[in-house]
């Protein structure tokens, strides 16, 4: 193994780790690594769900194999409910980028683990320059920030500065080397004359140095601290944002609102400067090893009680002033029974079916000739999702007029005394009419024609309805169900 690159950008003051190979059901076997290692060799090749790999340039049969295994696993892309494809910005298909592939995959981060040394490096620096490594440090970068948070025009400067100090000087002096110290007699050196070495190129790390294992170790850590400051960010943040606990949640609301308001009013007003200047002097001073010591030692002394105080303050406050009692929404829901004469006119009516639906002459369903939907027994009808029934019963509705004229179903009669039934015209029964007024002739009957009132259904047609309404509410999520929702959340 090389020992490094000297072209390359990696954090090399830590020793380079330990490769450990633990052994676990979830790891590889030797049979699957070398699997891997033949599908390494031919990572040039795009396995890609979504675009059919010629048989020519597929080199063995496991690798053809394998290709129609990932063809099966990754979903294909969205395609609408009426067969045709969604436009996705996200697809293959309208952005020129390669679909997912497990070579390709491991090709880019190999290339990626290859390049990424000269973050770890800034990030190096940074942490040591926020800890107070080298305090002289430190307290140049407080005296730089000084001077831009006190005249903040300042800031354009410094890139420029930044791309000399930190690229220009340093690819000058790698050209113009300082003369070795036997040979040198003073302690500086003139910087006249020709190039002495070649220009300083940045290269990638060379996959069999150190630097590439050391680019691996950062890259494992970066991905840990990651993952720990999200989960922290996300247990300190979401029980106070989620209204889990709706009144702490409110009260944070009404503070950030008021908040908002009086700086888009006074924001103008306020010293701007001498602000960021102390946050960011208090945030660098905190950093240091002793005030970060004297501040635990003395935590439980002179900080908790105000905690504590500031807590109970708090609670009192939203006790107080923040109410809410309001009752949970109630909706009325309703569903039709409906019924079919059974053996010809004069036959009985069988129960059918409890629908969402009225089922009426003219309806979508039954024009084009489909049954009711619906369930047979009323017990086995649900409140709708998210709602919790308010009475113990359903109600028949009395008023089968108003129902039938707010939907305007026609071709029907309806019963305004005894059980509101709403029943179809019988067929000789069924004529046309132009208007409201307008009578028409039925067995030497005159009668209105948009549907009929009657107090009896021996007149009905093949199907009949009425309707049943009953109160649901809004399901209030208990105490339980809230921790188990935060818990999976």
């Amino acid at each position: 193994m090389e020992e490094s690159t000297a072209e390359a950008f990696a954090n090399r003051d830590e020793p380079v780790p330990l490769i450990e190979v633990i052994s676990n059901d979830g790891l590889s076997s030797d049979s699957s690594e070398r699997k891997r290692d033949r599908l390494l060799s031919s990572s040039k090749k795009q396995l890609s769900p979504d675009v059919g790999v010629a048989k020519s340039k597929i080199s063995s049969l496991q690798d053809r194999l394998f290709t129609k295994l990932l063809q099966q696993v990754i979903p294909s892309e969205d395609v609408g409910g009426d067969g045709l494809e969604t436009p996705d910005k996200r697809s293959t298909k309208y952005v020129g980028r390669p679909g997912f592939s497990l070579p390709l995959m491991t090709t880019n981060f190999r290339r990626f683990n290859a390049r990424i040394g000269v973050v770890f490096v800034f990030q190096t620096r940074l942490i040591r320059l926020i800890s107070w490594k080298t305090p002289s440090h430190t307290l140049s970068l407080l005296a730089v920030s000084t001077f831009v948070c006190l005249d903040p025009y300042l800031l354009a400067v410094l890139p420029i500065l930044v791309a000399l100090f930190s690229v220009m000087v340093p690819a000058y002096l790698a050209r113009h080397p300082p003369p070795p110290p036997v040979v040198s007699q003073t302690p500086s050196y003139s910087i006249n004359g020709p190039p002495l070495a070649p220009p300083r190129v940045v290269r990638p790390a060379s996959e069999t140095s150190k630097d590439f294992f050391r680019n691996l170790r950062d890259l494992q850590n970066s991905m840990d601290d990651f993952s720990t400051a999200h989960d922290a960010l996300l247990k300190a943040i979401t029980p106070v944002t989620n209204f889990s606990n709706e009144p702490l949640s409110s009260t944070i609301f009404l503070f950030l609102f008021t908040a908002a308001c009086v700086l888009f009013i006074s924001s103008h007003l306020l010293p701007w400067r001498l602000l960021s200047l102390s946050v960011w002097w208090t945030a660098i001073a905190l950093g240091h090893p002793k005030i970060q010591t004297f501040i635990l030692s003395h935590r439980e002394e002179h900080i908790r009680p105000h905690e504590r105080a500031a807590q109970s303050w708090l609670d009192r406050w939203i006790s107080q002033d923040i109410l809410l009692d309001a009752p949970a929404e109630t909706r009325e829901v309703e569903i039709f029974e409906l019924q079919r004469r059974k053996g010809g006119r004069h036959g009985e009516w069988e129960s059918w079916v409890f629908s969402p639906s009225p089922y009426d002459p003219l309806s979508p369903q039954r024009i084009s000739g489909d049954r009711p939907k619906g369930t047979r027994f009323f017990e086995d009808v649900e409140a709708p999702s998210g709602w919790e029934w308010g009475d113990k019963k359903w109600v028949l509705d009395l008023w089968s007029k108003e129902w039938v004229d707010e939907r305007m179903v026609q071709g029907v009669e309806v019963e305004i005394e005894g059980e509101r039934w709403v029943g179809d015209l019988a067929n000789e029964e069924v004529a046309e009419y132009s208007g409201d007024e307008k009578a028409v002739s039925v067995k030497g009957k005159e009668r209105k024609r948009d549907y009929e009132y009657r107090g009896t259904s021996s007149m009905m047609g093949e199907w009949r309805r009425r309707r049943w309404i009953r109160t649901v509410r809004r399901k209030v999520v208990g105490n339980q169900e809230r921790s188990v929702a935060n818990a999976e959340s």
